[in-house]
């Protein structure tokens, strides 16, 4: 066991903003359906059954309701759900909302498994995604042409406005603009500044955006948001074989650039997604999608040093205010989602893990003084 690291401590003036934030009714919107306390927000993505072959195992169905159920046994307080749009390639301009199922269907999923989550004292992140039909990552989209990116840019207006209208009728308790736009975060100023303006008109909510982790510092409007959000598929070593001191050490420097961003910008940082797969050397290459794998050894070890490692050297820190876990599965037991190599911690020893951090005190919670997290039994 390593000896455990001394909470650092933010100066009195940031320390003193994130308080303020966390007091605020749009930031208190996070807890004002529930009679819980205001601990950080210890969550879990649940994914939608990406299938439609399998119809009523997903959101609002009995199988979400036994999730929901094992995830506050586990110690979650908050779920983050992910209606897809669909757009066929990176260059296409159009989103359509039909993903697996009629819109209207999906809404009513995210209605019922809203109202679920609620009615089990879990707060609920929505946060629209999209799935690209042919190959490539959402964070390279390029339509070409000056034409092009204003045809997308209003198609995607259209998608995350109808979730943001959605988010504030059934009650969300916080929205995501948007997930890894990489290509255009840090562009078309103007058009982000009203988008952001007319999602507030719509939803009263606290607002994040997801950034993947290497794009913090590009996105133009973390100010006019309410927590800086990431994607923390942060690598904690670049080479095989990385020993557990590795990854600490890998994990203290993604937690000091994070630490950069929230004192520069004096805004609570929140993880809306971290995760490493199962299998050896997960976070080298942590964002390597585990589809694409063949014949891979199964590495629940790799899995939960890494969570533990960079989990542990986060949340001691006041300005995080939580992280969401990706992913678990509307249909806990199904294994035909991911290979079992993939992200999903559940019946790993992952899982374990998550349930005792989950129960400690951390630097966001009312707590006067959070224990340091211990490292989970590194090899």
């Amino acid at each position: 066991m390593t000896a455990p690291r001394a909470r650092i401590r933010l100066t009195v003036p940031i320390a003193a903003l994130v308080c303020l934030l966390l007091a605020t009714p749009r930031v208190m919107a996070w807890h004002e359906h529930g009679e819980l306390p205001q601990p950080a927000i210890r969550g879990i993505t649940i994914g939608p059954i990406e299938s439609s072959q399998q119809p009523g195992r997903g959101y609002g169905t009995p199988y979400s309701a036994a999730l929901l159920d094992e995830l506050v046994r586990l110690g979650a307080n908050s779920v983050s759900i992910t209606p897809f749009g669909r757009i066929w390639s990176l260059q296409s301009t159009e989103i359509l909302m039909d993903f697996e199922a009629p819109y209207e269907d999906n809404r009513q999923a995210i209605k019922r498994v809203i109202a679920q989550a609620h009615a089990r004292g879990l707060r609920v992140l929505l946060i629209p995604h999209l799935w690209v039909e042919t190959e490539g990552w959402r964070g390279e989209i390029d339509p070409g042409t000056e034409e092009g990116w204003r045809a997308y840019r209003d198609s995607y207006r259209k998608f995350v406005l109808a979730w943001a209208r959605d988010a504030e009728e059934f009650g969300a308790d916080g929205f995501s603009i948007g997930v890894e736009c990489v290509s255009w975060s840090g562009r078309f100023g103007g058009f982000w500044r009203d988008f952001i303006t007319e999602i507030r008109s719509v939803y009263r909510g606290p607002l994040t955006y997801s950034s993947n982790w290497d794009e913090v510092e590009n996105v133009l409007f973390w100010e006019q948001l309410d927590w800086i959000g990431i994607n923390a598929f942060y690598p904690l070593a670049h080479e095989n074989g990385a020993d557990y001191a590795t990854y600490e050490r890998g994990a203290a420097s993604a937690v000091d650039q994070v630490r950069y961003t929230a004192e520069t910008l004096e805004m609570p940082v929140l993880f809306v997604e971290v995760g490493y797969t199962t299998r050896p050397d997960a976070a080298v290459e942590p964002w390597l999608w585990p589809d694409g794998m063949s014949d891979v050894h199964v590495d629940e070890w790799e899995q939960a040093r890494a969570l533990s490692a960079l989990i542990g050297a986060s949340v001691p820190e006041p300005w995080m205010i939580g992280f969401f876990v990706w992913r678990y599965y509307a249909n806990i037991d199904d294994v035909s989602q991911e290979a079992a190599w993939g992200f999903s911690p559940h019946a790993k020893l992952a899982e374990i893990f998550l349930s005792d951090a989950f129960a400690q005190a951390w630097g966001a919670d009312p707590a006067p003084d959070p224990w340091p997290m211990a490292p989970f039994l590194p090899r």
